[in-house]
């Protein structure tokens, strides 16, 4: 005997418009099926979260960011990653060299010094 599969069929390999788990043969859901629950903790999260921006006030948090500054100025380092994180964002990898060249290939074809086929094999490689 096998084990059912995880996509829902019976393992039966039914080509019928339904076979085990509500789906077609293809293991698509059938109609009329539901899919499932959705999220039941959606309504208990958004209740809370609801619940915390109610209770938090721009002087709690100010004071917050005060004192996270007054970590990072202090070298903790988490504190540090965190206000930067939040205010600079993620810093994102970035092959400059590569990108400098492919915009001068790119400005010279506008100004006529390459052909635009020329430009775009630059880019390229």
């Amino acid at each position: 005997m096998t084990a059912p599969s995880t996509n829902g069929d019976d393992g039966g390999g039914a080509v019928g418009p339904v076979s085990g788990g509500g789906r077609d043969g293809r293991g698509r859901f059938a109609t009329g099926n539901p899919g499932g629950p959705g999220n039941p903790l959606g309504p208990a999260v958004a209740k809370l979260r609801a619940a915390l921006i109610e209770a938090v006030t721009v002087r709690d948090i100010r004071a917050i960011a005060k004192g996270l500054v007054a970590k990072a100025r202090e070298g903790d380092t988490l504190a540090a990653r965190v206000l930067l994180g939040y205010t600079l964002g993620r810093p994102v990898e970035a092959d400059l060299i590569e990108r400098l060249e492919s915009l001068e290939a790119r400005a010279a074809a506008l100004d006529g010094s390459i052909t635009h086929d020329r430009a775009q094999s630059t880019d390229a490689a």
